[in-house]
């Protein structure tokens, strides 16, 4: 988990310096990190016992991935004079 969080700082880290070099005005960057989402990512994971508690976590209180496409419509949908820098989006009930 540690390498996956890296990776997700690193894409905000990236779409920051997009946005400061695109000083145009053209190019808009909006980096949405959602939190738990049902997705089937738990069918990559090899660990029987950690496969079983991010199923039950995602029944419990994952968000369906509507809500994320619902967070990139509202980027999307934005004026070309406003641009949604970052967005982090998760369950309500999510620790």
């Amino acid at each position: 988990m540690s390498f996956y969080g890296a990776t997700k700082n690193a894409v905000r880290t990236v779409m920051e310096g997009l946005r400061q070099e695109s000083t145009d005005g053209l190019i808009q960057t909006t980096s949405i990190s959602p939190g738990f989402v049902r997705t089937e990512l738990d069918s990559s994971i090899d660990d029987a016992a950690l496969r079983g508690q991010i199923r039950a976590n995602e029944n419990d209180f994952g968000m369906p991935p509507e809500a994320v496409a619902r967070a990139v419509a509202f980027a999307i949908e934005q004026p070309p004079e406003v641009e949604i820098s970052d967005m982090t989006i998760r369950p309500t009930v999510q620790g």
